[in-house]
């Protein structure tokens, strides 16, 4: 098994624990405060400014771009700096979550959007929603699976959703084809991750 004193020098230098800590349990605090959990956090206040930008579809864009640009991020700098952690992967998929909510009921309230577009537009939040009921309800499913992880069907399901967004912002004659694709990318990336715990847990 490796250990701290036999971990690769750039590990020990970056902070990061270099055991593998994937679990529930391995959650901590501390990692909130990495680069990783700031950048993600900082998609809250660019949430919050969002009903701002209402009626400036410049100014609305460009901070979509800025949110999608920390998704990214995030990702980069903790595989590039070995700060992988179950804490930033959750945080993560939260506040992706809290961020698009928050747009898109921005839209809704303003009548930009109807109430069957953001159903489609959250194909994917809806089935990760009734697997998070379904895993908080039994401690024992809890202890064997571990906090997922972002994989390319979910971000390729955030990128159409932000797509979709940027469409209906502009009044975009095209906005039906992109929340179509944006349903059909969350339906898909939803069943990977029913897969994935399905067979995480029978492993």
């Amino acid at each position: 098994m490796l250990n701290a004193a036999h971990a690769p020098a750039e590990l020990r230098r970056s902070g990061a624990d270099p055991r593998p800590r994937r679990g529930w349990s391995a959650l901590s605090a501390r990692d909130l405060v990495r680069v990783p959990g700031l950048l993600s956090l900082s998609r809250i206040p660019l949430a919050a400014l969002f009903p701002l930008t209402l009626g400036r579809p410049g100014w609305g864009i460009g901070l979509l771009a800025l949110a999608g640009a920390t998704d990214l991020l995030d990702g980069w700098y903790a595989r590039r700096f070995h700060q992988q952690t179950s804490t930033g992967a959750l945080l993560d998929g939260v506040t992706d979550k809290v961020f698009v909510l928050t747009v898109v009921a921005s839209l809704v309230v303003s009548g930009s959007m109807s109430l069957m577009e953001t159903v489609l537009l959250g194909t994917r939040d809806i089935g990760e929603l009734a697997l998070a009921v379904r895993l908080g309800l039994d401690p024992r499913r809890r202890r064997r699976v571990k906090v997922p992880r972002a994989n390319v069907g979910g971000k390729i399901a955030t990128t159409l959703q932000y797509a979709a967004i940027v469409a209906v912002i502009l009044d975009s004659s095209q906005r039906a084809v992109f929340i179509g694709a944006a349903a059909l990318a969350g339906i898909l990336a939803s069943a990977s991750y029913w897969n994935r715990d399905v067979t995480a847990a029978r492993a």
